[in-house]
């Protein structure tokens, strides 16, 4: 069938759209999970696709699409691969479905403030071609220079100054999208509607599997006038939540807050002794001084030292550059990221005993957390693992084994099992824990009823009936 299906594709779209050459077939196996990284070192790689599809336009993807579910062929949509959550793997049938030749900036409207790009522009890009007109998307996540617009939306996204520009939900004007049986739909209008549900929350976190996102239009903003730094040592984690809730629930928003454990302060600065907190304050520059001003104040008032402005901005320099997973895995080491949230009077518990939980793994090298978005109800936990393995079969089942035991106690505690990095397949057996199992039954249905052969990216998101 997928002989079939690759014939069909090339007749209609021409052969230079439909590649299936061993290297491009390679290259795009999977996205950048470890466990994917694992299995290319120690057995059970990824196959490589039937073919690569790489459409020019919003009509190349309708006509993939309508042929793939004529013949019930998956397709798999990609961007630029910087997934961590398994939402990429390629089966031997499947069509690679490569959004990188759309990458066209569509709009930008100065007065409106919306900037439109294709779904395959990478985001760096983007944020550069409003840039040059004072503009900002004001989305960063860290994977910015590696990821695209479309991807972002796609993963639900979160950039590293949320706590004042939101979260990808909050950027986002409208979503072009394709869907499995090759419609075009255009969702969003206007700065706000009340039009029934907002259908552009089916695209969000949809990770492929309901239809594959072909443009995006983003609200943007004006460039910050001002920016200034802070930072503050908190005696130990209790005590830099308190303040981080005290101050935004007092109405501060800092675009950027992120406060580091013991562990995690060391790596920032050497000289750290406690639990340091950053902060980056944008915005007019009297608001800007007025905030830095009353965030020492309460700071000074929970008896939190000042720190030294100089590590905030070595993190702004380096905040991106992070060592590759093959880096890891030749010096035996497994390790990840894990990422969760929680209201203000769970997250503190959630932290200590994943923290604990963690330490009990044989070869444990850091079980560590830092939060990096806060909300006037809560914040988040990015979680880190590493784990000296000498012998390398016990690598995959030790990296579950450490995602199990954050889930766990995240779930022990009430928490949410994901902030931004998506579910992927690393937590689809979870989620019966975040949504119940009458919103697994839901959705389940949602994607029934949008792709009744179920086409689109099967394996990722959704648990098996």
């Amino acid at each position: 069938m997928a002989t079939t299906t690759v014939a069909l594709l090339r007749e209609r779209l021409g052969a230079d759209k439909i590649v299936t050459d061993a290297a491009s077939l390679e290259a795009r196996r999977h996205d950048y999970w470890m466990v994917s990284h694992v299995r290319d070192r120690v057995g059970g790689a990824a196959p490589s696709p039937a073919c690569v599809a790489r459409p020019g336009s919003v009509e190349d993807v309708q006509a993939i699409l309508a042929i793939a579910n004529a013949h019930a062929t998956p397709v798999i949509p990609f961007g630029l691969g910087s997934g961590v959550v398994g939402g990429v793997i390629a089966s031997a049938g499947a069509i690679l479905l490569d959004m990188g030749a759309m990458t066209a900036v569509r709009s930008i409207d100065e007065t409106n403030l919306l900037g439109a790009f294709d779904a395959g522009k990478n985001g760096l890009e983007a944020e550069q071609a409003v840039a040059a007109l004072g503009l900002t998307i004001g989305h960063w996540p860290q994977s910015v220079a590696v990821s695209t617009v479309g991807g972002w939306v796609a993963t639900r996204a979160s950039g590293q100054f949320s706590t004042a520009n939101g979260n990808i939900e909050d950027i986002i004007h409208s979503i072009e999208a394709v869907l499995p049986d090759g419609t075009k739909v255009l969702l969003g209008k206007g700065p706000r509607a009340s039009a029934g549900p907002d259908l552009r929350h089916l695209m969000m976190g949809s990770e492929g599997t309901l239809g594959v996102i072909t443009g995006v239009t983003f609200s943007l903003r004006r460039a910050a006038e001002a920016r200034a730094y802070s930072a503050f040592e908190a005696p130990d984690m209790r005590s830099g939540f308190a303040l981080q809730r005290r101050m935004i629930q007092a109405g501060w928003r800092p675009p950027v807050v992120r406060q580091y454990d013991e562990r995690e302060s060391k790596r920032q600065s050497a000289e750290a002794k406690a639990c340091l907190i950053l902060m980056v304050h944008e915005g007019p520059a009297a608001l800007v001084a007025v905030e830095q001003t009353a965030v020492a104040a309460m700071a000074a008032e929970a008896g939190i030292a000042t720190a030294p402005a100089s590590i905030v901005e070595h993190w702004m320099q380096h905040r991106n550059t992070v060592p590759s997973w093959d880096t890891l895995l030749s010096r035996n080491l497994i390790a990840d990221t894990v990422e969760v949230s929680a209201d203000w009077d769970q997250i503190a518990r959630i932290y200590d005993d994943a923290t604990a939980s963690l330490s009990q793994v044989a070869g444990i090298r850091a079980a560590s957390a830092h939060s990096s978005h806060v909300y006037r109800s809560g914040l988040n936990l990015y979680f880190t693992f590493a784990v000296q393995l000498d012998a390398p079969e016990a690598m995959e089942p030790t990296y579950f084994d450490c995602w199990r035991r954050i889930m766990q106690a995240t779930v022990r505690h009430g928490g949410s099992l994901a902030h931004h990095h998506g579910i992927g397949r690393v937590r689809r057996e979870a989620l019966v824990d975040e949504l119940g199992a009458e919103g697994v039954g839901l959705l389940r249905r949602i994607k029934h009823a949008l792709d009744p052969n179920g086409i689109m990216n099967p394996g990722v998101l959704i648990p098996d009936a």
